[in-house]
């Protein structure tokens, strides 16, 4: 089994599966005009920047298979319209698992017997 770097996150009214996948990842470097790592390193030293955070999370919510409309409906609301320190940590969890991993998915660690007669 394959990870595919997606993080739940409670965000705005519920729930949501976050994931940025290779494809996500060129979309928020056009959006941002910069590579993933740049942006992440922005998102963490404090020098971001507006679309840093609104593309991270509304593209991470489309690979987490929100439908677009509401992706953009959900961002608009709980991004938008609030102050963008609410949402500074939403972005780095999410760009954060999509180049590193999610913390619960020990990436690198070797399955045991056990493990892997569950897979």
């Amino acid at each position: 089994m394959s990870r595919d770097a997606s993080i739940e996150l409670n965000f705005g009214d519920g729930t949501y599966t976050f994931r940025l996948g290779w494809g996500e990842l060129a979309k928020v470097q056009e959006a941002c005009d910069s590579g993933p790592y740049v942006v992440l390193q922005r998102l963490y030293d404090n020098s971001w920047r507006l679309n840093d955070i609104r593309e991270v999370i509304r593209w991470g919510l489309i690979g987490g298979e929100t439908k677009p409309g509401e992706a953009l409906k959900l961002v608009r609301d709980y991004v938008e319209e609030r102050p963008p320190l609410e949402n500074v940590l939403f972005a780095q969890a999410i760009l954060s698992a999509a180049l590193q991993g999610a913390p619960e998915e020990d990436v690198g660690k070797p399955k045991q017997q056990s493990d892997l007669a569950n897979a």
